[in-house]
């Protein structure tokens, strides 16, 4: 089983501004869709209800401290460990954020999908410090800005190297 996590992220590492993403872009929505369609998706409860529904073609886990939260569709966890117990038998599976979610699993991954957005964003919700020297790009698809409003941004993944 791979843990992967999938993010967008502002040259500033700026992911969400009151619990939403501070940029429309829906080449990543689209490409998240690709990636993580029929795999396992975790994510806090805030992430969860920005989205607000279970999101179709993949098991919603969703990670909170509130004993009695049971929104319909999704399963229920406590910790990521319960989280990753939920999802046997998958050979991927994505954590979707947030930024407290992507910190405590980092040091876990083994693969990370970025959308690296080329601009800075005002926001509260930081991506954790990656050290990407201990990690290999495998793909990289730079799209400029096409137009004067466009944002320019790149779909990054690496792959965590690990030693022997």
């Amino acid at each position: 089983m791979r843990l992967s996590a999938i993010v967008a992220m502002a040259s500033n590492r700026v992911i969400g501004a009151n619990n939403q993403l501070p940029w429309r872009l829906p080449a990543d929505l689209a490409r998240f869709k690709k990636l993580t369609m029929g795999h396992a998706l975790v994510m806090g409860r805030k992430t969860y209800e920005s989205i607000g529904r279970p999101l179709p073609g993949r098991t919603m886990i969703v990670i909170t401290r509130q004993r009695d939260y049971a929104p319909e569709g999704v399963k229920v966890a406590h910790s990521v460990d319960e989280a990753l117990a939920l999802a046997p038998g998958d050979d991927e599976i994505f954590i979707a954020g947030g930024a407290e979610l992507y910190a405590q699993t980092l040091n876990r991954l083994d693969r990370l999908y970025l959308t690296r957005i080329d601009r800075d964003f005002p926001g509260d919700t930081r991506f954790p410090e990656v050290e990407l020297s201990t990690w290999k790009l495998l793909e990289q698809e730079l799209h400029p800005a096409s137009a004067p409003d466009a944002l320019p941004y790149a779909f990054l993944t690496y792959e965590r190297q690990r030693s022997a």
